[in-house]
């Protein structure tokens, strides 16, 4: 194994996405995205990336959707629209990741189930469901979603996105 293997694994563990034990794969938090109608002349599906984010800034990779059937990985190439995931996690990691990669979303509402492996991980405290979308010969935005985890208190948050995205909402299966 490489050098650049090694660290390609080791930030997708980082991230979050390491399996342990069949139990840890059971939703623990459920996302909803809504990708909005927009009216535009040219429209393209939106690449879109979500994770969370502690104080310590380190993101945990919940979903990125891209186009994965062009040819040759070449829907990779404008992964790096999404700009602030890119910098954060996105060039280190080796994609597809199993449980992360997924297709672009048509218009409407998206659920995404964050697997408990992710959030067995997470201490008490405050963090942030954190949506970019960036659309070809469109927009992005980029919306945070602040809620306070704990094992014990439910969590029901929502926000809404001006343009490229629509409601977000956040909340724990208890």
């Amino acid at each position: 194994m490489s050098n650049r293997h090694v660290t390609r694994l080791a930030a997708a563990i980082g991230s979050g996405l390491a399996c342990s034990a069949a139990g840890s794969l059971a939703a623990a938090l459920t996302a909803t995205v809504e990708i909005p109608q927009l009216d535009v002349a040219e429209y393209h599906r939106p690449y879109v990336a979500i994770w969370i984010e502690g104080a310590d800034k380190s993101p945990k990779n919940v979903a990125v959707w891209y186009d994965v059937d062009m040819r040759n990985d070449e829907g990779e190439t404008w992964l790096k629209d999404l700009r602030q995931w890119w910098r954060k996690s996105g060039r280190d990691l080796d994609l597809p990741v199993d449980g992360v990669s997924g297709p672009t979303r048509p218009v409407g509402v998206h659920e995404v189930k964050i697997a408990a492996v992710i959030t067995d991980g997470l201490p008490d405290g405050e963090y942030e469901l954190v949506v970019e979308a960036a659309r070809e010969v469109g927009g992005r935005e980029l919306v945070r979603v602040p809620f306070t985890w704990s094992r014990t208190a439910k969590v029901d948050v929502s926000t809404r996105g001006e343009r490229e995205l629509g409601a977000i909402t956040l909340r724990s299966a208890k």
